[in-house]
Protein backbone atom coordinates (compact mmCIF):
# COMPACT_ATOMS: atom_id res chain seq x y z
CA UNK A 1 0.00 0.00 0.00
CA UNK A 2 2.27 2.55 -1.22
CA UNK A 3 2.29 6.33 -0.58
CA UNK A 4 1.04 8.02 -3.37
CA UNK A 5 2.87 11.32 -2.45
CA UNK A 6 6.72 11.30 -2.90
CA UNK A 7 8.93 11.26 -0.22
CA UNK A 8 12.35 13.51 0.31
CA UNK A 9 12.80 13.05 3.90
CA UNK A 10 14.84 13.79 6.24
CA UNK A 11 15.51 12.49 9.79
CA UNK A 12 16.42 15.07 12.71
CA UNK A 13 18.75 13.29 15.63
CA UNK A 14 18.50 14.42 19.03
CA UNK A 15 22.04 14.18 19.44
CA UNK A 16 23.66 16.66 17.77
CA UNK A 17 23.35 20.42 17.15
CA UNK A 18 21.27 21.19 14.82
CA UNK A 19 17.64 21.81 16.92
CA UNK A 20 14.06 21.18 15.10
CA UNK A 21 13.31 25.07 14.84
CA UNK A 22 16.28 25.34 12.08
CA UNK A 23 15.85 22.59 9.90
CA UNK A 24 14.80 24.10 6.63
CA UNK A 25 11.90 22.08 6.24
CA UNK A 26 11.30 23.33 2.73
CA UNK A 27 13.77 21.29 1.29
CA UNK A 28 11.59 18.27 2.71
CA UNK A 29 8.23 16.82 2.18
CA UNK A 30 8.69 14.45 5.20
CA UNK A 31 10.76 14.67 8.59
CA UNK A 32 11.39 12.40 11.28
CA UNK A 33 12.10 12.68 15.01
CA UNK A 34 14.60 10.66 16.05
CA UNK A 35 14.10 8.81 18.47
CA UNK A 36 11.59 7.60 20.82
CA UNK A 37 13.41 4.84 23.36
CA UNK A 38 11.07 2.07 24.04
CA UNK A 39 11.81 1.12 27.95
CA UNK A 40 10.12 -1.78 29.87
CA UNK A 41 7.86 -0.68 32.54
CA UNK A 42 9.08 -3.57 35.27
CA UNK A 43 6.17 -2.75 37.76
CA UNK A 44 3.37 -3.31 34.96
CA UNK A 45 5.21 -4.89 32.46
CA UNK A 46 3.74 -2.50 29.94
CA UNK A 47 6.60 -0.81 27.11
CA UNK A 48 6.54 2.62 27.26
CA UNK A 49 7.84 5.30 24.98
CA UNK A 50 10.63 7.65 26.52
CA UNK A 51 11.77 10.64 24.51
CA UNK A 52 15.65 11.51 25.58
CA UNK A 53 16.49 13.43 28.86
CA UNK A 54 16.55 16.98 28.39
CA UNK A 55 14.95 17.11 24.87
CA UNK A 56 11.27 16.07 25.74
CA UNK A 57 10.08 19.53 24.85
CA UNK A 58 11.58 19.82 21.30
CA UNK A 59 10.03 16.03 20.64
CA UNK A 60 6.89 17.03 22.23
CA UNK A 61 6.69 20.34 19.67
CA UNK A 62 8.60 18.54 17.00
CA UNK A 63 5.51 18.63 14.73
CA UNK A 64 4.58 22.16 15.55
CA UNK A 65 8.21 23.45 15.02
CA UNK A 66 8.80 22.17 11.44
CA UNK A 67 5.81 23.14 10.02
CA UNK A 68 5.91 26.53 10.69
CA UNK A 69 7.89 27.60 7.32
CA UNK A 70 6.55 24.67 5.83
CA UNK A 71 3.13 23.56 6.24
CA UNK A 72 2.97 20.76 4.37
CA UNK A 73 6.14 18.97 5.89
CA UNK A 74 4.62 15.59 7.46
CA UNK A 75 6.18 14.98 10.98
CA UNK A 76 6.97 11.52 11.98
CA UNK A 77 7.84 9.97 15.28
CA UNK A 78 10.90 7.41 14.82
CA UNK A 79 10.54 4.65 17.44
CA UNK A 80 13.71 2.77 18.71
CA UNK A 81 17.14 3.00 16.77
CA UNK A 82 18.98 3.42 20.22
CA UNK A 83 16.87 0.76 22.03
CA UNK A 84 17.62 -2.54 23.13
CA UNK A 85 16.70 -4.71 19.95
CA UNK A 86 15.60 -7.33 22.69
CA UNK A 87 13.17 -5.17 24.48
CA UNK A 88 10.91 -5.16 20.30
CA UNK A 89 11.56 -9.16 20.28
CA UNK A 90 9.84 -9.24 23.94
CA UNK A 91 6.83 -6.34 22.67
CA UNK A 92 6.62 -8.59 19.55
CA UNK A 93 6.12 -11.60 20.88
CA UNK A 94 2.43 -11.64 22.45
CA UNK A 95 -0.75 -10.40 21.18
CA UNK A 96 -0.94 -8.88 24.74
CA UNK A 97 2.35 -6.75 24.46
CA UNK A 98 1.83 -5.72 20.90
CA UNK A 99 -1.35 -4.64 21.21
CA UNK A 100 -0.52 -2.32 24.57
CA UNK A 101 2.87 -0.85 22.81
CA UNK A 102 0.56 -0.12 19.25
CA UNK A 103 -2.06 1.49 21.46
CA UNK A 104 0.68 3.76 23.21
CA UNK A 105 2.73 4.06 20.00
CA UNK A 106 -0.74 5.79 18.71
CA UNK A 107 -1.81 7.97 21.84
CA UNK A 108 1.99 9.61 21.72
CA UNK A 109 1.51 10.77 18.10
CA UNK A 110 -2.28 11.97 18.61
CA UNK A 111 -1.23 13.61 21.44
CA UNK A 112 1.93 15.35 19.96
CA UNK A 113 -0.05 15.88 16.79
CA UNK A 114 2.63 13.12 14.90
CA UNK A 115 1.41 12.63 11.16
CA UNK A 116 2.39 9.23 11.39
CA UNK A 117 5.10 6.66 13.06
CA UNK A 118 8.49 4.47 11.74
CA UNK A 119 9.45 1.60 13.50
CA UNK A 120 13.26 0.98 14.00
CA UNK A 121 14.31 -2.15 14.92
CA UNK A 122 17.29 -3.08 14.49
CA UNK A 123 17.22 -5.69 13.64
CA UNK A 124 14.68 -8.84 13.65
CA UNK A 125 17.37 -11.51 13.10
CA UNK A 126 15.66 -14.76 13.91
CA UNK A 127 13.13 -16.52 12.43
CA UNK A 128 10.59 -15.76 15.85
CA UNK A 129 11.68 -12.12 15.16
CA UNK A 130 10.35 -11.88 11.90
CA UNK A 131 6.97 -13.55 12.32
CA UNK A 132 6.46 -12.02 15.29
CA UNK A 133 7.22 -8.68 13.20
CA UNK A 134 4.70 -9.64 10.75
CA UNK A 135 1.88 -10.49 13.06
CA UNK A 136 3.28 -6.89 15.13
CA UNK A 137 2.65 -4.65 11.77
CA UNK A 138 -0.11 -6.30 10.48
CA UNK A 139 -2.29 -5.27 13.82
CA UNK A 140 -0.65 -2.27 14.14
CA UNK A 141 -2.39 -1.14 10.84
CA UNK A 142 -5.45 -2.57 11.41
CA UNK A 143 -5.32 -0.34 14.67
CA UNK A 144 -4.43 2.62 12.59
CA UNK A 145 -7.45 2.24 10.34
CA UNK A 146 -9.42 1.83 13.21
CA UNK A 147 -8.01 4.68 15.46
CA UNK A 148 -6.75 7.15 13.68
CA UNK A 149 -6.70 6.61 9.62
CA UNK A 150 -4.70 9.72 9.05
CA UNK A 151 -1.25 8.22 10.48
CA UNK A 152 1.41 7.29 8.11
CA UNK A 153 3.06 3.93 9.48
CA UNK A 154 6.24 3.42 7.97
CA UNK A 155 9.50 1.36 9.30
CA UNK A 156 13.49 1.99 8.79
CA UNK A 157 14.87 -1.24 7.49
CA UNK A 158 18.76 -2.89 7.19
CA UNK A 159 19.82 -2.60 3.51
CA UNK A 160 19.38 -6.42 3.35
CA UNK A 161 15.40 -8.25 2.94
CA UNK A 162 16.73 -11.29 4.60
CA UNK A 163 15.43 -10.19 7.92
CA UNK A 164 12.21 -9.23 7.11
CA UNK A 165 8.40 -10.33 6.37
CA UNK A 166 8.27 -8.75 3.22
CA UNK A 167 3.91 -9.58 2.61
CA UNK A 168 3.38 -7.80 5.61
CA UNK A 169 5.36 -5.09 4.81
CA UNK A 170 3.67 -4.39 1.83
CA UNK A 171 0.63 -4.76 2.78
CA UNK A 172 0.76 -2.65 6.05
CA UNK A 173 3.30 0.05 5.58
CA UNK A 174 3.11 2.93 3.23
CA UNK A 175 6.64 2.57 2.77
CA UNK A 176 10.56 1.88 4.39
CA UNK A 177 13.33 3.62 4.49
CA UNK A 178 16.00 1.40 3.55
CA UNK A 179 19.28 2.48 5.05
CA UNK A 180 21.75 2.33 2.29
CA UNK A 181 24.74 2.61 4.02
CA UNK A 182 27.61 1.59 6.50
CA UNK A 183 27.80 -1.44 4.13
CA UNK A 184 31.57 -0.80 4.73
CA UNK A 185 32.69 -0.03 7.88
CA UNK A 186 35.90 -0.36 9.75
CA UNK A 187 37.05 -0.82 12.87
CA UNK A 188 40.26 0.01 14.69
CA UNK A 189 41.01 -3.43 15.36
CA UNK A 190 39.57 -5.75 12.47
CA UNK A 191 39.19 -5.86 8.67
CA UNK A 192 38.13 -4.70 6.11
CA UNK A 193 42.01 -4.35 5.31
CA UNK A 194 41.13 -2.60 2.17
CA UNK A 195 39.46 0.67 1.77
CA UNK A 196 35.89 0.87 0.91
CA UNK A 197 33.31 3.19 0.16
CA UNK A 198 30.53 3.16 2.85
CA UNK A 199 27.87 3.66 0.24
CA UNK A 200 28.59 3.08 -3.03
CA UNK A 201 25.82 3.03 -5.47
CA UNK A 202 27.71 0.78 -8.19
CA UNK A 203 30.72 -1.53 -8.45
CA UNK A 204 32.98 -0.92 -11.51
CA UNK A 205 35.22 -3.64 -10.77
CA UNK A 206 34.65 -6.14 -8.50
CA UNK A 207 30.58 -8.14 -8.71
CA UNK A 208 31.80 -9.19 -5.00
CA UNK A 209 31.23 -5.65 -3.80
CA UNK A 210 28.05 -5.00 -1.84
CA UNK A 211 27.10 -1.97 -3.32
CA UNK A 212 23.19 0.51 -2.67
CA UNK A 213 21.92 -0.62 -6.22
CA UNK A 214 22.32 -4.36 -5.25
CA UNK A 215 20.52 -3.75 -1.74
CA UNK A 216 17.53 -1.66 -3.68
CA UNK A 217 17.52 -4.79 -6.48
CA UNK A 218 17.43 -7.61 -3.62
CA UNK A 219 14.38 -5.38 -2.08
CA UNK A 220 12.75 -5.50 -5.40
CA UNK A 221 13.40 -8.95 -6.09
CA UNK A 222 12.11 -10.12 -2.68
CA UNK A 223 8.81 -8.77 -4.12
CA UNK A 224 8.63 -5.24 -2.74
CA UNK A 225 7.99 -2.72 -4.86
CA UNK A 226 9.95 0.19 -6.00
CA UNK A 227 7.55 2.58 -4.98
CA UNK A 228 7.51 1.31 -1.27
CA UNK A 229 11.02 1.74 -1.05
CA UNK A 230 13.04 5.11 0.22
CA UNK A 231 16.14 5.41 -0.40
CA UNK A 232 18.76 6.73 2.51
CA UNK A 233 21.43 9.16 1.82
CA UNK A 234 24.07 8.99 4.50
CA UNK A 235 25.20 12.90 5.47
CA UNK A 236 28.59 11.19 7.07
CA UNK A 237 31.50 9.10 5.92
CA UNK A 238 33.78 6.75 8.10
CA UNK A 239 37.54 6.29 7.96
CA UNK A 240 40.40 4.24 6.73
CA UNK A 241 44.08 3.87 8.12
CA UNK A 242 46.13 3.49 4.62
CA UNK A 243 49.05 1.38 5.44
CA UNK A 244 50.93 3.32 2.35
CA UNK A 245 50.25 7.09 2.15
CA UNK A 246 50.70 6.85 -1.37
CA UNK A 247 48.53 4.10 -2.42
CA UNK A 248 45.34 6.08 -1.96
CA UNK A 249 42.60 4.63 -4.42
CA UNK A 250 39.56 2.64 -3.86
CA UNK A 251 40.55 -0.98 -2.47
CA UNK A 252 43.87 0.31 -0.88
CA UNK A 253 45.62 -1.28 1.61
CA UNK A 254 44.72 -0.46 5.31
CA UNK A 255 44.83 -1.18 8.81
CA UNK A 256 41.41 -1.01 10.00
CA UNK A 257 39.72 2.60 11.33
CA UNK A 258 41.25 6.20 12.33
CA UNK A 259 37.77 6.29 14.31
CA UNK A 260 35.37 3.63 14.91
CA UNK A 261 32.48 6.65 14.62
CA UNK A 262 30.67 8.00 11.95
CA UNK A 263 32.33 11.51 10.80
CA UNK A 264 29.86 14.32 9.86
CA UNK A 265 29.88 15.82 6.38
CA UNK A 266 30.34 19.27 8.24
CA UNK A 267 33.75 17.74 9.74
CA UNK A 268 35.00 15.91 6.18
CA UNK A 269 34.77 19.40 5.25
CA UNK A 270 36.53 20.53 8.14
CA UNK A 271 38.96 17.63 8.04
CA UNK A 272 39.61 18.83 4.18
CA UNK A 273 40.43 22.26 4.70
CA UNK A 274 42.65 22.17 8.13
CA UNK A 275 44.62 18.96 6.35
CA UNK A 276 44.77 20.18 2.36
CA UNK A 277 43.38 17.26 1.73
CA UNK A 278 42.81 16.24 -1.51
CA UNK A 279 39.07 15.27 -2.56
CA UNK A 280 37.92 13.07 -4.87
CA UNK A 281 35.17 12.51 -6.82
CA UNK A 282 34.59 8.82 -8.09
CA UNK A 283 31.48 8.96 -10.46
CA UNK A 284 32.09 5.06 -10.99
CA UNK A 285 31.29 4.07 -7.47
CA UNK A 286 28.99 7.10 -7.56
CA UNK A 287 30.87 8.38 -4.18
CA UNK A 288 33.32 10.59 -3.22
CA UNK A 289 36.51 10.36 -0.54
CA UNK A 290 39.36 12.43 0.59
CA UNK A 291 43.21 11.68 2.52
CA UNK A 292 45.99 13.45 3.96
CA UNK A 293 48.83 11.55 5.10
CA UNK A 294 47.55 8.00 6.12
CA UNK A 295 43.59 9.17 6.75
CA UNK A 296 41.49 8.10 4.53
CA UNK A 297 37.82 9.24 4.49
CA UNK A 298 35.23 7.70 2.40
CA UNK A 299 32.07 9.75 1.99
CA UNK A 300 29.05 11.14 -0.03
CA UNK A 301 29.58 14.47 -1.00
CA UNK A 302 27.26 16.90 -2.88
CA UNK A 303 27.54 15.15 -6.49
CA UNK A 304 27.24 11.73 -5.12
CA UNK A 305 23.86 12.53 -3.03
CA UNK A 306 22.66 14.49 -6.42
CA UNK A 307 23.14 11.38 -8.53
CA UNK A 308 22.01 8.62 -6.04
CA UNK A 309 18.54 11.39 -5.37
CA UNK A 310 18.63 11.21 -9.21
CA UNK A 311 19.13 7.25 -9.20
CA UNK A 312 16.35 6.89 -6.91
CA UNK A 313 14.00 9.06 -8.78
CA UNK A 314 14.91 7.29 -12.19
CA UNK A 315 14.68 3.94 -10.62
CA UNK A 316 10.70 4.89 -9.76
CA UNK A 317 11.18 4.87 -6.02
CA UNK A 318 9.28 6.43 -3.79
CA UNK A 319 11.78 8.85 -2.98
CA UNK A 320 14.81 9.19 -0.35
CA UNK A 321 15.43 10.08 2.98
CA UNK A 322 18.93 11.76 4.86
CA UNK A 323 20.29 10.38 7.99
CA UNK A 324 20.73 12.76 9.50
CA UNK A 325 20.11 16.32 8.34
CA UNK A 326 22.15 17.45 11.57
CA UNK A 327 25.25 15.89 9.60
CA UNK A 328 25.05 18.43 6.53
CA UNK A 329 27.29 21.85 6.81
CA UNK A 330 25.47 25.05 7.49
CA UNK A 331 24.67 25.87 4.45
CA UNK A 332 22.45 22.69 3.76
CA UNK A 333 24.77 21.32 1.08
CA UNK A 334 23.65 17.95 0.63
CA UNK A 335 19.92 18.49 1.72
CA UNK A 336 19.61 21.05 -1.64
CA UNK A 337 21.66 18.76 -3.49
CA UNK A 338 19.26 16.07 -2.90
CA UNK A 339 16.31 18.21 -3.78
CA UNK A 340 17.46 19.52 -6.48
CA UNK A 341 18.62 16.50 -8.22
CA UNK A 342 14.18 14.71 -7.19
CA UNK A 343 12.72 18.34 -8.47
CA UNK A 344 15.10 18.41 -11.52
CA UNK A 345 16.42 21.94 -10.83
Amino acid sequence: MPSSTAVNAGYWYWNGELQPENIDSNLFTHLFAAFADVQTNTSTGTHDLIFPTDYEDKFQSFAETVKINNPDVRALLSIGGDTDPSVFTEIASKQTTRQAFIATCIEVATRFNYDGLSLHWQYPNTTDDRNNLDALLTEWRTAVKEEAPELLLTAAVYYSPQYYPTDAIKNSLDWINVMAYDLYTPTSDSSPNFTRPPAPLHSPTSSELITVDGDIRDWIDAGVPANLLVLGLPFFGRSWVLQNADEHEISSAANGASTDDPIPYSQILDFIQENNAVEVNNPSYVTHYCYAGTTWIGYDGKYSIFDKSRYAMEKGLLGYFAWHVGNDDTAGTLSNQASRAWNDI
